[in-house]
């Protein structure tokens, strides 16, 4: 049950990640808020590798896994960004988390995993779950149109791909917080090359109320990734993906205590949370 503890977690993490994320976008741009938050989250990540003791010994394939990953991640941020700017927090995070349907497809197809009924049950309620969570079809911004899915729903299917990746790098090299830092630091170079050509109301802005917000959602974003590669080292990716992808089940109730004015509770929600809530019982006690 550590694996599953662990990607709890990570979903909390993840949570607030998101959260802090969208309050510094009032004040600031989504590319912005990827650079900022993931220089946040490589000196994170580079404090916690010299507290454990500095650079690891390793394999040098397992290297190449996490540098790819890094280049991945960095897409996954900026799409990620841009698509809560788009479309808003309740429409771009049940398509940002759908993928643990896509880990699961590529888990079993390529990796060879193995999921029972009640795993694949599992994750199905769980999408499910968040989507009827975080789905509010009068809240789209003024700008919205129908193409702007395309911007999370792309973060949603790196994000799937990431997963089983991160599984296979860990299996020939298990150094989870050394990987972490460097997968935070090839993202953060892989977003400069965007930075030199953006120009207008896309470019950096250096709000001090919005970089305050995206500084604590990189630190967040460190604690996730972290909590979800060391759930990885002992965790299948049919079972962890879907735990860390219950994010949306949290960000609802730390909305809810600390931004009551702005959330409200429907039927669909209450029919959201059961599903999530069932749905990780479910892939919990299928392990």
């Amino acid at each position: 049950m550590v694996s599953e503890i662990l990607a709890l977690f990570a979903s909390i993490a993840f949570a607030l990640f998101a959260i802090y994320g969208w309050l510094g976008l009032h004040y600031s741009t989504p590319l912005t808020a990827t650079v900022v938050s993931l220089a946040a989250r490589t000196i994170t990540l580079g404090v916690t590798v010299a507290f454990f003791g500095g650079i690891p010994v390793y394999v040098t394939q397992a290297l190449l896994v996490f540098v790819l990953l890094g280049v991945l991640q960095s897409a996954i941020s900026l799409l990620t960004f841009i698509g809560l700017q788009k479309i808003g927090t309740s429409r771009s995070q049940p398509l940002r988390n759908s993928y643990p349907l896509w880990s699961a497809a590529i888990a079993i197809a390529l990796v060879g995993e193995r999921a029972g009924v009640a795993v694949l049950f599992g994750t199905v309620m769980v999408v499910i779950g968040v989507i009827l969570i975080s789905w509010k079809p009068d809240a789209a911004p003024p700008s919205y149109r129908w193409w702007h899915v395309i911007f999370s729903g792309g973060a949603g299917l790196f994000a799937g791909i990431a997963f089983p990746l991160r599984r296979y790098g860990l299996t020939i090299t298990n150094e989870p917080v050394f990987f972490s830092f460097v997968v935070a630091i090839v993202s953060l170079v892989g977003t400069l090359p965007y930075t030199l050509w953006t120009r207008g109301e896309r470019a950096l802005v250096w709000h001090a109320r919005g970089v305050g917000h995206f500084i604590l959602s990189g630190f967040f974003e460190a604690l996730g990734a972290l909590l979800t590669l060391m759930a990885l080292t002992s965790g299948r990716v049919v079972i962890v993906a879907p735990i860390v992808a219950t994010t949306p089940l949290f960000s609802l109730l730390i909305s809810l205590i600390f931004f009551r004015a702005k959330e409200t509770v429907t039927g669909l929600t209450i029919l959201g949370t059961l599903a999530v809530v069932g749905g990780s019982i479910a892939i919990a006690l299928a392990r």
